[in-house]
Parts: C-alpha cells; sequence; structure tokens
C-alpha cells in the first residue's frame, strides 16, 4: 500500500533516482547501491528489501527501517465485455482515483490519472463534476503503471501509456515529468520509451515548451471546437488561452523528428459535429504537424450532450481526410463499465455505477 498518514516509513518510490543517491552517500553507501535498489523495485517488482540478495543484510536492514515500497490499494476491478479493465484505487488518504487497462491488437493501452477530480471543469467529463481535490503524488502516478504491469500475465504487452484519465496532467507539471523520468528511465526504471507515451491537456499552453524541453513524450490537445464562443461553452480553460493562443503554442511545441502533435475533438451532436466545422477545423490545423483523433461524445449521466448519429460522423471524417490529415475516428472501448473518454469519476464500490 502507499503509506498511510502517521507511519513514519517513507514510499521509497516517491524518491527520485538523485534523491536516493543523496539518502545513501549520507550513511556512507556507495553510490551504485542506487541503481540495485531501483531495478529490484521496478525491474522485479520487488515488495520487500529482503528480496534484494545483491545487497548485504545490513544495508537491507537499514532501508527496511526508513522505507516501504508501496502499492496502491485496489477497492475494486471491473472488466468490461471488450476486456477492458477499469481499477478503483484507494489512495493513503481514503481518496480515489481511476485507471483504465485497454486491451488493443496485440498489447495493452494503460490509461494514467495525473489528479483527484479535475479543476478544468469540461461540459463533457464526468470527472469535472467533483471539481479538484489534490495533485497525485509521483509515487501515485508511477504506482499506477508498475502495479498494473506486475499483475499481466505478460508485463512485455503493456507498451502504451496514456495521461488521459482523471486531471489535467500539465496542471501536476513537478509530479508528473519527476514521473516520467522514472517511467521512461531505460536503466533502472520501467523502460517504456518516449514515443509510446501520451500526455494530453485540456490546453495548459504556459507549459508546452517546459514539457518539449523536459520530456520527449508525446503532447495530445483536447481541441473539441473550432470556434471561441463554442470552445468557452464546452472548456472553460479556453477563456484564458483561446484557440488562438493554443494554436501558436502548438506551432511552437519542440517536436521530436517524425513525431506529430495529437488534436483530439470529441464530436457533440449539434454543438461541434457540421461539415462546416470540419472545414474549420482543416483550416486552423493546416500550419501545424499533426493527426487528429475523432471521438463520438460518450454518454454518462447528469449530462444531456448526445452522440452524433454515423452518418455525420463519417462525413467529418472524409471531409479531413479528403484534406490530407491522418484522421482516425476513435471507438472508445469500456463504455459498458464507465471507462471510456470522458467517463472517469472514482465513486466508491458501494456508489454503484
Amino acid at each position: 500500500m502507499i503509506l498511510r498518514k502517521g507511519q513514519d516509513k517513507i514510499n521509497i518510490i516517491e524518491l527520485t533516482r538523485e534523491q536516493l543517491v543523496a539518502w545513501l552517500t549520507g550513511r556512507d553507501i556507495a553510490t551504485y547501491r542506487a541503481d540495485q535498489i531501483l531495478k529490484w523495485i521496478y525491474l522485479r517488482q520487488a515488495d520487500s528489501f529482503d528480496l534484494m540478495t545483491n545487497l548485504s543484510k545490513d544495508i537491507r536492514g537499514l532501508l527496511a527501517q526508513h522505507f516501504i515500497i508501496g502499492r496502491l490499494e485496489a477497492e475494486k476491478i471491473e472488466t468490461s465485455r471488450d476486456g477492458s479493465r477499469k481499477y478503483l484505487f484507494q489512495l493513503s488518504d481514503g481518496k480515489r482515483i481511476e485507471s483504465v487497462l485497454i486491451p488493443e491488437r496485440d498489447h495493452y493501452t494503460l490509461c494514467v490519472s495525473s489528479q483527484v477530480g479535475c479543476a478544468q471543469g469540461c461540459l463533457f467529463c464526468l470527472t469535472a463534476r467533483g471539481g479538484i481535490e489534490r495533485n497525485l503524488t509521483r509515487a501515485e502516478i508511477i504506482a499506477q503503471v508498475r502495479d498494473i504491469k506486475n499483475e499481466l500475465d505478460d508485463s512485455a504487452q503493456l507498451r502504451n501509456i496514456v495521461f488521459m484519465g482523471m486531471g489535467e496532467p500539465l496542471a501536476n507539471y513537478k509530479n508528473l515529468v519527476s514521473a516520467l523520468d522514472t517511467i521512461t528511465d531505460n536503466n533502472a526504471g520501467l523502460r517504456f520509451a518516449t514515443r509510446r507515451i501520451t500526455v494530453s491537456t485540456a490546453g495548459l499552453v504556459t507549459r508546452f515548451t517546459a514539457l518539449g524541453r523536459d520530456t520527449k513524450v508525446n503532447l495530445a490537445i483536447s481541441l473539441n471546437a473550432t470556434d471561441n464562443d463554442t470552445r468557452n461553452r464546452l472548456m472553460p480553460i479556453n477563456r484564458k488561452f483561446p484557440i488562438e493562443a493554443l494554436l501558436e503554442a502548438s506551432r511552437q511545441f519542440p517536436l521530436p523528428a517524425g513525431r506529430r502533435i495529437t488534436f483530439e475533438y470529441i464530436l457533440i451532436k449539434g454543438l461541434n459535429d457540421s461539415e462546416a466545422d470540419a472545414r474549420r477545423l482543416a483550416k486552423l490545423l493546416q500550419p501545424i504537424r499533426c493527426k487528429i483523433n475523432l471521438i463520438p461524445f460518450n454518454r454518462h449521466e447528469g449530462c444531456d450532450f448526445e452522440r452524433p448519429p454515423e452518418p455525420d460522423i463519417q462525413a467529418f471524417y472524409n471531409i479531413l481526410f479528403d484534406k490530407n490529415y491522418t484522421v482516425i475516428i476513435r471507438r472508445s472501448k469500456g463504455q459498458d463499465i464507465s471507462a471510456a473518454c470522458g467517463q472517469l469519476w472514482a465513486r466508491s464500490a458501494g456508489q454503484g455505477a
């Protein structure tokens, strides 16, 4: 479990490699021991320091005096008809988050949360209903990946990570980047390729440059409208960072060679799904190296928005395709367990669906 309040031991996953090295150095322990410890935690999935047999008994004992190796507490795991799994995790302070494991043709994608709740207030998203409670810690972000990877029969099948769960990742920037350092560490971390990790944002443009500088992960932007009036209604962040500012920041984003920004566009019947919207979208994104994910709206309780009819979805797609965009209609999985895009809320197991 993640350390509960009142305990005097630290969850060692909260420590970066540099912090662990400093701790060891302060006790006259060779710094190379840090990588040995981290490999046990992240590569061998050790839950006890006693298992770390290439460390002396004294070092193992010292570690056990000061640290625990934390796991998240899975309060509930639901499995969809399509094979998706939604994990309801209870954190050390009793708050809850959800993560979703999505089966692809020959691998898994894991949708990770970055905050308890969300402050962005997007009208199409159920997570926003409860507002923001707090940021996740570095360890709570990493643990979603480490713990779910550990329970797979073939852990190598977990290849992609998307920060598209609860919260705005760029609003928890420090912990996000610290967690990404460990998740992508190819020596003593979880060894995920940066090209297989995507961070999705509602448009916190002041963090774009830093993200491109501090990491090499992919950027996805939740756009969802082609004019400011509509986007203001759907996404309050647009009042602070309107479409013009968002597109300018996207043009300036330092893309690695061969990469493209992903623009996510949730199609809502009668609001942003017209052929005129599609043509405006094609024109808006023309100067940007990008691809487009069209996401037909996923219904959830308390929201009056509707999914467009299939012919309207296809017509929208065709206009973008004819303009030579790489465009995908993303058929969200896990809808029968409220695990699809925009449906995460992290209610307790006793509160129902």
